[in-house]
This record gives structure tokens, C-alpha cells and sequence, in this order.
């Protein structure tokens, strides 16, 4: 609205609707302004420590506001010339000034709420590390549970802080250390509870104590390491050194020999041939692997020599092209490259196809959790002896899930991945010590029934971290495969009053297996149109068109929403599934309005059948949209709503199916020369570029990507009540 205040041109004679609209313009900004600082002022009441800086910030604001709805205020323009009343006509230069302290003053009271989330996040860590210090020396039972009641509380206020600061992040790799973070808390918060109790019931017991110490330790870290993410630092200033992976590795490696067609000179020949040595040497992970199958390792042997090879021809005809830039060299330097590349690629897909099918052998062959079972069973009957025999072989199934992951951590694809890789290996790492410290608790206390609830809480966050290993596992295939994206929601502003009770009351819901079954099929014909879908994308010659741009993010859309009917993937409850919703039907009235540009240009026969599609597709849409907004109270009512959302997304994707054939037509006839089309005039010319090179591919697709908070808020709930 600022922008097209300043950017108004100054005509001699201005209709009423012009003037009318400019006014409106003033006063809607005026509006938001008074809206935005209304919070503002909340905000500083709550928090006197900056009280006064956030006040005069919202003064600021207000002040601009009201500053521009004085200019932009057309009554004054039936006054008499003489009247020297200053407007936007007759001084532009006073709305400029106005809204660049109105952006300044915005700005600072962003900042300043901002400071206040970090002090809230770090007062709430500090609570519960003064109460875990309570915890760890209570000496009785009642004084524990009395102490454990608040630290509950305590866990649940910083839960809601931190998990709106995650989906706030705009780093990815920050996000992912902070999801990772978060789920050690949650795990934690109910191990602390039955490791201190077996502690307490237990005080001469070694192993119980060995037991507890861990739990306590590893709570620490995770909260130390929420701060450094909350507040950008590192203890002792270090930096953080993050291990690099073969699949960034050979991304970089790849970028710097496709520049050669750019410039022959940027690097050196050590350079490249340093950062290949980096990459083979990764790839010693799995040759020297145990666990990689000996046609695996052959071939990464294999295509490590070949690299070699083809690194050392591109140097030959790099260093030749240098001195003499002829047709043939530089035909012969393209065919390296292209030789180099290709090798790089067979290798990325060789260390996948070794990572991933060792992780799928070792998640199918570990699913009986049979190593678990026979310790609940040994440690009941007190049997020490074979207490020890079933412990080294969880040690042994340890270090086969930790090298699964080291592997897995090489070609992950992402780096959020990378540290979701990471988080695991430490979770194996450390959890498995923890399981055999509780059955031995239990093997020399065969009767105590706290001491068996604790060896049953370890390893159920064992089978859960296994359960969230197959997830991982097909998120990584999905990258691999190019079906992934994320949107970002920003949660964590601090709210004034009631507004921070609202969260508590959030009821995820997520559908049973009998649920599952029956909207499988529906499901599975979502899945199929989002292949229709892709197949019709991939035949377009322009990717970044803004017609398959649109198709793409819809698709990569609707498959997550299929994933849900499977119970898989990053939506996890009905709540996300209904916000998907929304987020797809708001990309269909994008793709509608897209097509209407199209539309305007065209003048064949085709034309009322495009407009036709357009105004289906905007019907479809604000339909799912209503659906997705309604109320459901109730599993039955819930249900219906999914099932209807899910039918509302499968109606549209089969329309655009159709559609995106006849625009690629349109298109082709128009490359064709058969003058389908007419020159689009230059505004919407520029409106379209300018909507095009918005989108980067980061941000191409609008997807529901976050762990839903409203699941962990209900998991700490419970937690608080036991």
C-alpha cells in the first residue's frame, strides 16, 4: 500500500475515483498501523524492561500513520488554493518521509518484541534447569512429586516457546537442530520421571544411578544447545564445524567444473582435484564399512577410479584451453565436463543405493525388537547371566544403527536431513548404554515394578527412534526422487494477555487404521494424479513458467496429502492435513489467475474453453477452501471433513490434469508461429516477470513442512498430569 502511495503519478487532472482511491489507500495503511501497534503497546505493558523504547517506537509509528492518512485526505482538495494545505499532490516528498519512519519505527518494534521472545525462552530454560537441580537431590518421594508437579509446568511453557520459535527460524539447518533438541526433551521429561523414581526406590543401586545421571546429562545439553540456536551463539565462541557429506561434497564439485563454461580461470587445477581427494575419501565410509555388501563396495571402488580418470583428461584439455581457445579444444573441454559430471552422478547414485537398501535390511530384520523383549524377560526373572549375553548383543545392534545413520548422513540430500541423520546416531548412541543400565536395575530388583516401568520406558524410545528411522529413510528416497518441499507459518511473536492460552488447547487428531483404510482409495487415486500431473509438467520446454510452477507446487502438494492417508510423511495430524488444504486451494487461484493472463493473449478457438476451465478451477477451490475452514466437532464429524477435503483436492488435481495439456498446446502453437497469440500489453508483461523471478526454487512450493506443535504441546499435557 506504501508503495503504490510513492509510486502514484502526478497527473493535471485526477478523476474522483482516483482521488477516492489514493484516500482509501491512506486509510487503510492508517488502520494497520493503528491495528499493529495496538499489540505493540500490549506487548510493552507486559514486559517493563523495554517498555519505554517499545513505546516510543509505537508512538513513532502511529505518528507516520496518521501523518499519511493527512496526505492521502482528498476533502481538503475542495478548499481554496490559499488554503496552503499540504497533500500528496502538492508535496510528495512528506509521504516518502513518512513512510520511511513509519519501516523504521515497524522495524524496531519487531526487533524489540523479538528480544523479548529470546528473554522469554532463556528465563523459561533457566526455571527448569534450577528445578532439574531440585530434582537430582531430593532424597523422598513426596517432596519429588511435589518438585516433579512443577517441573511439568515448567517443561510445558517452554515446550510452547521453543516450538514457536522452530517454525519461526528462517534456517533450515537451525530448525532441524532445534526440532532435534525439543524431541530429547520430550523423550526425556518422561525417562527423568521413571529413572529418578527407580533411583529413589533403589538409592545403593550403581546402575539405577548410572541410569539417571545420563538422563539428567542429556537434558542439559539439549537445553544448552536450544539456547545457542535461540540466541546465535556458541560457548567459548567456537564455531560450529558441521561434518560434510558426499552429496554437498559432490554438489559443490559439480558447480565448480559446469563454471568452467563460464570462465577457464576462476580456479586451480589443486583446487578441484583437493575437493575430489575430500569426496573419495568419504567414500572410504563405505568401502571400510562392515555392513556394505560386496557389490556396493566394488562399484564405489570402481566409479572412485573412474573419477580419477575423467578429473584428470578435464585438467589436460582445461590447461590446454587456457592457452588456446579453438573450436575443437573447446568442444573437447565440454565433452570432459559433461564425462565428469555424469561419473559424479553414478556415484552419488551408488553410495544412495548402498545407504538406503543397508538401512531398509537393517529397519525390516529389527522390527521384531526381539534383543528387547528377551531383556524384560531375563531381567524379571533375575537372571544376570543372560542379562549380560542379550546386553553386547543390543551393543552390537547399536553399532549397526549408528553406522546406518553415518552412512545415511552422507546422502541425505538436505542439510536438515543431515542433522536429523546426526540426531539419531546420538539417540542410538546413547540410549542403548541406558537400556542395559536399566535391565541390569531390574535383573538385581526382579520384583521392583518401578524399575521394570523404567527398562520398558528406554526401550520404547528405542522402537520409536527405529519407527522414526523409516520415516527418515523415505523422506530421504523423496528428496532423491525431487518430491520435497516446506512453508513456512511464523508463530512466535510474543502475544498479549490470553493469547498465550490459546495453545494449551489445541486437540490434534490423527486418523486410526480402520480410518486409514477406509480412505485408502482415495488416497491412492490422489497418488495417481500427482504422476499425471508430474508426467504433464516434465513435457513442458519452459520449467519456469509460471502455469507449471504453479502444477508443480499443487502436485508436490497433494502427494503429502496422500502420504497423510498412509499415515506417513510431515503432515501429522488433521489439523495440518486441513492447513495443506488451505495452502493448495490458495496455489489454485493463483494457477486460475495465471490463466487468465494467458487467456487475454489468446485468439483462436481455444480461448472460451480456457476461460471456462479458469472459472471451474476458482470454484473448486474456494469450495476445498470452505471445507477446510469449517468446524468439526467430533471423531465421526473429523473424519467426514478429511474424507471431503482429500475428494475436493482429488476433483481439482483431475481438472488440472486437463488443463495443464491445453496450455502447453496454446504454448506450442503459438512457438510454432501460427499467431495464437497477441502481444501481451507491457503491464502485464512486467506483472508476469515480475511474479516469475519471485519465486525461487526454494520457495517454488508452499507445503506444510513442520512437526506440528500442537502434537507435542498434547504429549507434554500428559506428562504434566502423571
Amino acid at each position: 500500500q506504501i508503495t503504490t502511495l510513492i509510486n502514484h503519478k502526478d497527473k493535471p487532472k485526477r478523476s474522483d475515483k482516483t482521488l477516492q482511491a489514493i484516500q482509501r489507500v491512506g486509510q487503510a495503511v492508517n488502520l494497520a498501523v493503528g491495528r499493529f501497534v495496538t499489540v505493540g503497546e500490549a506487548i510493552a505493558n507486559e514486559n517493563h524492561e523495554l517498555k519505554e523504547e517499545m513505546s516510543v517506537a509505537c508512538i513513532e509509528a502511529r505518528r507516520a500513520g496518521e501523518t499519511i492518512a493527512q496526505l492521502t485526505d482528498v476533502a481538503s482538495l475542495d478548499h481554496p488554493e490559499s488554503d496552503s494545505h499540504i497533500t500528496i499532490f502538492t508535496d510528495k516528498t512528506g509521504v516518502v518521509k513518512a513512510a520511511r519512519l513509519l519501516l523504521s519505527s515497524v522495524t524496531k518494534v519487531l526487533v524489540l518484541a523479538d528480544r523479548i521472545v529470546i528473554k522469554q525462552i532463556i528465563t523459561s530454560r533457566n526455571k527448569v534447569l534450577a528445578t532439574m537441580e531440585q530434582l537430582e537431590k531430593v532424597s523422598s518421594f513426596q517432596e519429588f512429586v511435589q518438585i516433579f508437579s512443577q517441573f511439568g509446568n515448567e517443561m510445558v511453557e517452554f515446550a510452547h516457546l521453543t516450538g514457536d520459535r522452530q517454525n519461526d527460524l528462517k534456517d533450515e539447518k537451525k530448525k532441524a537442530r532445534m526440532a532435534a533438541s525439543r524431541a530429547v526433551l520430550e523423550k526425556c521429561t518422561m525417562m527423568l520421571l521413571t529413572a529418578s523414581k527407580t533411583c529413589l526406590r533403589h538409592p545403593d543401586c550403581e546402575s539405577a544411578r548410572i541410569n539417571k545421571d545420563g538422563v539428567f546429562h542429556r537434558m542439559r545439553l539439549a537445553l544448552e544447545q536450544v539456547i545457542e540456536i535461540v540466541t546465535d551463539s556458541r560457548p567459548n565462541g567456537e564455531s560450529e564445524m558441521a561434518p560434510i557429506s558426499i552429496y554437498s561434497g559432490i554438489k559443490e564439485f559439480k558447480n565448480k567444473v559446469e563454471g568452467l563454461r563460464e570462465n577457464l580461470y576462476f580456479l586451480s587445477k589443486e583446487n578441484l582435484s583437493t575437493m575430489l581427494e575430500v569426496i573419495l575419501e568419504h567414500t572410504e565410509d563405505f568401502t571400510d564399512s562392515a555392513y556394505t555388501s560386496h557389490e556396493h563396495r566394488e562399484h564405489i571402488l570402481e566409479l572412485s577410479k573412474q573419477a580419477k580418470m575423467e578429473l584428470e583428461q578435464l585438467v589436460s584439455v582445461w590447461m590446454q584451453a587456457q592457452n588456446q581457445k579453438t573450436k575443437d579444444l573447446m568442444e573437447d573441454l565440454e565433452v570432459a565436463i559433461l564425462k565428469t559430471c555424469q561419473c559424479m552422478n553414478e556415484l552419488k547414485r551408488e553410495v544412495h543405493s548402498a545407504a538406503t537398501s543397508l538401512a531398509a535390511d537393517l529397519l525390516k530384520y529389527h522390527t521384531d525388537h526381539m534383543v528387547l523383549k528377551a531383556l524384560k524377560i531375563t531381567g524379571v526373572e533375575g537372571n544376570l547371566e543372560a542379562v549380560a549375553e542379550y546386553t553386547c548383543k543390543l551393543s552390537e545392534q547399536k553399532e549397526q544403527l549408528v553406522e546406518m545413520c553415518r552412512l545415511l548422513r552422507h546422502v541425505s540430500g538436505t542439510e536438515p536431513l543431515e542433522i536429523t541423520c546426526i540426531h539419531a546416531e546420538d539417540t542410538f548412541q546413547v540410549t542403548g548404554p541406558q537400556i542395559i543400565s536399566a535391565a541390569e536395575t531390574l535383573a538385581l530388583h526382579p520384583s521392583s515394578k518401578i524399575a521394570k516401568e523404567n527398562l520398558e520406558v528406554f526401550c520404547e524410545a528405542w522402537e520409536s527412534q527405529l519407527s522414526d528411522m523409516s520415516l527418515l529413510l523415505r523422506e530421504i528416497n523423496d528428496v532423491f526422487e525431487g518430491k520435497r518441499g516446506e512453508k513456512r507459518v511464523y508463530l512466535s511473536l510474543p502475544r498479549p494477555g490470553k493469547h498465550n492460552a490459546n495453545l494449551k488447547a489445541l486437540k490434534p487428531v490423527k486418523l486410526d487404521s480402520e480410518e486409514q483404510a477406509k480412505i485408502a482409495k482415495l488416497g491412492l487415486e490422489l497418488h495417481l494424479l500427482t504422476s499425471d500431473v508430474d508426467s504433464e509438467t516434465e513435457k513442458w520446454e519452459d520449467q519456469e513458467n509460471e502455469i507449471v510452477q504453479h502444477g508443480q507446487g499443487m502436485s508436490s502438494m497433494a502427494y503429502s496429502m496422500y502420504l497423510f492417508t498412509r499415515g506417513e510423511g510431515l503432515l501429522k495430524t488433521t489439523q495440518d492435513l486441513f492447513h495443506q488444504a488451505e495452502i493448495f486451494a490458495t496455489e489454485g487461484t493463483k494457477l486460475a489467475s495465471a490463466l487468465h493472463a494467458l487467456s487475454d493473449q489468446v485468439h483462436d478457438d481455444d480461448k472460451p474453453l480456457l476461460l471456462l476451465e479458469a472459472e471451474k478451477l476458482i470454484s473448486m477451490c474456494k469450495q476445498l477452501q470452505a471445507t477446510a475452514k469449517a468446524s468439526a466437532q467430533g471423531k465421526s464429524a473429523t473424519f467426514t471433513k478429511v474424507d471431503a477435503c482429500i475428494l475436493k483436492t482429488r476433483n481439482v488435481m483431475t481438472l488440472l490434469c486437463q488443463l495443464l495439456p491445453l496450455c502447453c498446446k496454446l504454448l506450442r502453437k503459438n512457438k510454432a508461429g501460427n499467431g495464437c497469440l497477441k502481444p501481451a500489453p507491457p503491464w502485464k508483461e512486467d506483472r508476469i516477470r515480475t511474479g516469475t523471478n519471485a519465486r525461487t526454487p526454494e520457495r517454488r512450493v508452499e507445503t506444510f513442512g513442520i512437526k506440528s506443535l500442537e502434537n507435542h504441546v498434547t504429549n507434554m499435557t500428559f506428562l504434566e498430569s502423571k
